[in-house]
């Protein structure tokens, strides 16, 4: 799927709302309308402000005369808040411990589903990768990354439900080294933000992969549900807190009007954005490019 079909229903709301604006006389009024606009696509207070104060200065300096102009502006602003979240997963090449991918998210963000497509891409790229099965407390989410870990020849350590997830981390660690294997991704058992126990048990799968190695883990990425909007930047905080994040992917793209969310985690958290997922295709979980995702959400439906 491409990314501007991935992004239909925030671009049918975002992009014909500014269609509407070109062939309109411009001014405060379409900037007010822009500003609604933002606002109703999930795009946060901070960084809609942001934005709008930007271009009423513009406006001010008459910079803006034509709807085009005031569109290439937006272009400009929107791009401005993506570009420093707008960082690539680069994992290095000729280590002598495995690269540590630790990933945590919520139930039902499609974390499971997240890791089965990144060890298939990782493997397209010749990448050496395993598995480490942490989501202990759901028999089927280590069927799961079991099938994944099958599809994409990718050995998986897993323990039996209700196992120790700090010790399978471990165990996945020393078979990972032992093999030579450059990627190991660790998964966590999904969790809410406020389940206290649960974030104590994940800290403890952290310390024991630093007591491992002390600069792992060298990714802990956060999976987020697009469709949740403004919750999850509270979901994200939380986990940061407990975990310290280097990145975030967001699932769902294809099933949100609200994709303007990405604008209020750039804004508020200055986290980058690894991927995003517009569908269930391997090739659904892409990589975040600022410029290109701004094209595809202004693009008219």
């Amino acid at each position: 799927m491409g990314l501007k079909e991935g992004l239909r229903r925030t671009r049918a709301r975002f992009g014909a709302g500014l269609a509407r604006l070109v062939g309109t006389a411009g001014g405060e009024g379409a900037v007010e309308e822009i500003e609604d606009l933002l606002l109703g696509a999930d795009a946060g207070v901070e960084a809609t402000e942001r934005i709008v104060a930007n271009l009423r200065d513009r406006l001010r300096r008459r910079e803006l005369n034509d709807p085009e102009r005031l569109r290439d502006a937006l272009r400009a602003e929107l791009i401005s808040i993506l570009e420093p979240v707008s960082t690539p997963l680069v994992i290095p090449r000729g280590r002598d411990t495995p690269f540590v991918i630790l990933v945590v998210g919520v139930n039902g963000t499609g974390k499971t589903t997240t890791i089965g497509k990144l060890c298939a891409q990782l493997r397209a790229q010749g990448r050496s990768v395993a598995v480490a099965a942490g989501d202990t407390f759901r028999a089927a989410a280590l069927a799961q990354l079991a099938a994944w870990g099958e599809r994409a020849g990718v050995p998986v350590t897993a323990s039996s439900e209700g196992g120790d997830p700090a010790a399978v981390a471990f165990e996945a660690l020393e078979k990972a080294r032992a093999r030579g294997t450059e990627v190991l991704i660790v998964d966590t058992a999904g969790r809410l933000h406020t389940q206290a126990h649960l974030m104590d048990q994940l800290r403890k799968v952290c310390r024991v992969i630093r007591k491992f190695d002390p600069s792992a883990p060298h990714e802990a990425m956060l999976v987020l549900d697009a469709t949740t909007g403004q919750n999850a930047l509270t979901q994200a905080t939380e986990f940061h807190q407990i975990v310290a994040l280097t990145g975030i992917t967001l699932t769902k793209m294809d099933g949100t009007a609200k994709g303007g969310m990405v604008f209020a985690l750039a804004e508020r958290l200055g986290t980058p954005i690894r991927f995003i997922g517009i569908g269930e295709g391997l090739e659904d979980l892409q990589g975040f490019d600022a410029a290109g995702f701004v094209d595809a959400l202004l693009a008219e439906p």
